[in-house]
């Protein structure tokens, strides 16, 4: 299975992605200001379409073929896209506050740490629906990791709820576009994919 292996930061900094955005919480000491000539429109949406790929840690082919997914539902394909990566297990447990990034809660999908309503779970691309509950599995609570995250205070975005006490949480609706808060401009996407 192939990885990206490269820095994280020098990648956010190349695409013009804001590290936290990636859970990360460092600051770059680089000038951002410094920008070299001028982006064709394809150099656009290539940009847009890598930081989304990014963003969510997903290579080429599963990205493409999410894509193809995307175009296949009713509305905007952009939206569609984005809402489909929302609802990854992998983004979900990131977004719940179990990992601290998503390459870690992606790692702790794949180790069958959750269970996703009741049953082992440990597929990071799975989508996941309304209603769905996913909690840690009792032999991964005593571990540290889980351990730390009963003190700590958890935002999480409105479409989710989640029970520290237990360790679980629920979909409560589907996301909507204006749920994703990354900085990212979906019809470029579709516009690459369009040509």
């Amino acid at each position: 299975m192939a990885r990206n292996r490269e820095p994280v930061l020098k990648r956010a900094r190349a695409l013009g992605i804001e590290p936290q955005y990636m859970g990360i919480n460092k600051q770059s000491k680089r000038n951002p200001q410094q920008r070299r000539k001028k982006k064709s429109e394809y150099g656009i949406q290539l940009n847009e379409k890598q930081k989304v790929k990014f963003l969510y840690g997903l290579q080429e082919t599963q990205f493409k073929n999410t894509f193809i997914k995307a175009t296949k539902r009713k509305g905007s394909a952009g939206a569609n896209l984005l809402i489909m990566l929302e609802s990854r297990f992998d983004n979900i447990v990131f977004r719940m506050g179990f990992a601290a990034t998503r390459r870690e809660a992606r790692q702790l999908v794949n180790h069958g740490h959750f269970l996703l309503n009741g049953n082992k779970a440990n597929i990071p691309s799975m989508e996941l629906k309304e209603g769905d509950v996913i909690s840690v599995r009792e032999k991964s609570k005593s571990s540290p990791k889980f351990k730390e995250l009963k003190d700590m205070m958890i935002t999480t975005p409105q479409w989710l709820s989640i029970d520290l006490e237990k360790l679980e949480g629920k979909i409560l609706t589907t996301p909507t576009r204006e749920d994703v808060d990354l900085p990212v401009e979906e019809r470029f996407i579709v516009e690459f994919y369009s040509k």
